[in-house]
C-alpha cells in the first residue's frame, strides 16, 4: 500500500479513473459486506449519514466505519435490530507516481518523467448530501443508531451530519 496520508487522496483532483479492465494489478477494496442485520425484518425508523463536502472516501475508511457502527449496533441492538447498508461503492482507482528514498535516491528515481502513477487502492466519490450509510432500525433503538452513525462519521475524512430519513414522527 501507500505510504503517504490519506489526506492526499481527499480532495477531487484527477480525471476519473475506473476502466479496471484496462489496468493492472488494481487492490482489491478492503469492503468485503454492504450490509449487515436483519434485511427481513421491516425497521420503521431509518437514520442515514448525509455528506456534507464533495471528497474522496478511501476504502479503508469507509470499511473503518463500516467495523466501528456494525460492532455498536450488535452489542446494543442484536443482530435482528437493525439493518445496515453502505450505499457508495469505491470503484475510482487511486494513482501514485512512487518515488525511491533515501541516499542515492536520484540515481535510480526517474523524478517527474512518465509520471502516470500505479494503482494504489480504491476511492469513492461522494456529492454534497450523498448519504452514505444508511441505518433502519426501531423506535427502542434509535438513541443507539445515533451513536452508532456518529463512531462511523468520525473514521471518515468529510464533515457529515446523521438524518432521519423514515419514521420522525415515531421518535417524537
Amino acid at each position: 500500500m501507500t505510504r503517504k496520508p490519506n489526506s492526499m487522496y481527499r480532495e477531487i483532483t484527477q480525471h476519473s479513473y475506473t476502466r479496471r479492465e484496462y489496468m493492472g494489478g488494481v487492490p482489491a477494496t478492503r469492503i468485503v459486506q454492504f450490509d449487515h442485520g436483519d434485511s427481513k425484518v421491516d425497521h420503521p425508523v431509518t437514520f442515514s449519514l448525509v455528506v456534507e463536502e464533495r471528497c474522496q472516501i478511501r476504502h479503508t475508511a469507509l470499511d473503518a466505519a463500516r467495523i466501528a457502527s456494525n460492532r455498536w449496533c450488535e452489542k446494543k441492538m442484536g443482530k435482528s435490530g437493525y439493518y445496515m447498508k453502505i450505499r457508495v461503492y469505491p470503484n475510482e482507482v487511486l494513482r501514485e507516481n512512487k518515488q525511491a528514498m533515501g541516499a542515492g535516491a536520484d540515481r535510480v528515481s526517474q523524478g517527474m518523467r512518465l509520471s502516470f502513477g500505479r494503482p494504489v487502492g480504491t476511492a469513492a466519490r461522494v456529492r454534497v448530501g450523498q448519504r452514505i450509510i444508511s441505518l433502519h432500525t426501531s423506535p427502542a433503538f434509535a438513541k443507539e443508531a445515533k451513536t452508532a452513525l456518529s463512531k462511523a462519521a468520525h473514521k471518515l475524512p468529510t464533515p457529515t451530519r446523521i438524518v432521519v430519513d423514515k419514521g420522525a414522527k415515531l421518535l417524537a
